[in-house]
């Protein structure tokens, strides 16, 4: 992929304690024309002072690290200025693992048996605020998520339903643009909107929040 003129690279952040693979990580982004790696860090600690002092645009996270697991470090990661995307790297298959990732804010999932290309992929997805998840994982991890009785989402618009529902099959935003023949730029204030009134950070958490509101339809 070829970025745009004057665009800078994507800045990306490895959270993960199997140095081969960090370091292996780490020359396939930087390989690429639009990325650049701020750095591998091996402990959540480390990650937290990493994304603070260099402000990552995306971060991939090991789920299992010397110091806890990652998941439980997304809130905080996210917290910090910038707001970087969260990108859990694991290798573990429990949906509920998944499902705590997706209501902590990440942007997406990458199976440590997924190719290097997949990662790359991944990557741009969650930088420009797309979903990094197949829509046959995320059909499944939205079926894990229990119901609540709060009244989160009421406030949405007809057309911001409309946006949820199609996010909740895949949809990209140009996808979702196509579909309600509007322009992206109008579906990216749609769902930052959205988000905002969920109390979402991510995709994934607003469809995390708006299945366990009963936002969504089910057919």
């Amino acid at each position: 992929m070829t970025p745009e003129p004057d665009t800078p690279p994507i800045r990306v952040l490895i959270v993960d304690d199997h140095e081969v693979l960090g370091s292996s990580l780490a020359a396939v982004l930087d390989s690429e024309s639009d990325m650049r790696t701020v750095g591998v860090a091996k402990t959540i600690a480390a990650g937290l002072s990493m994304t603070a002092a260099n402000s990552p645009d995306v971060i991939l996270l090991d789920h299992r690290l010397p110091d806890g697991e990652g998941v439980s470090a997304i809130g905080a990661l996210r917290a910090l200025p910038g707001r970087a995307q969260v990108v859990v790297l694991t290798a573990t298959t429990s949906e509920s693992v998944l499902v705590a990732a997706m209501e902590a804010g990440a942007a997406g999932f990458v199976s440590k048996s997924h190719s290097l290309a997949q990662v790359v992929n991944a990557v741009r997805a969650a930088a420009s605020g797309e979903l990094a998840i197949s829509p046959q994982l995320l059909s499944r991890l939205l079926g894990r998520i229990r119901h609540s009785t709060t009244a989160v989402g009421s406030d949405l618009t007809e057309r911001e339903r409309e946006v949820l529902q199609l996010l909740a099959v895949g949809g990209s935003n140009a996808d979702i643009a196509r579909e309600l023949n509007l322009s992206v730029n109008t579906i990216r204030n749609h769902v930052s909107n959205l988000s905002g009134k969920l109390g979402a950070h991510s995709k994934l958490e607003a469809l995390a929040i708006a299945v366990r509101e009963g936002l969504l339809n089910d057919d």
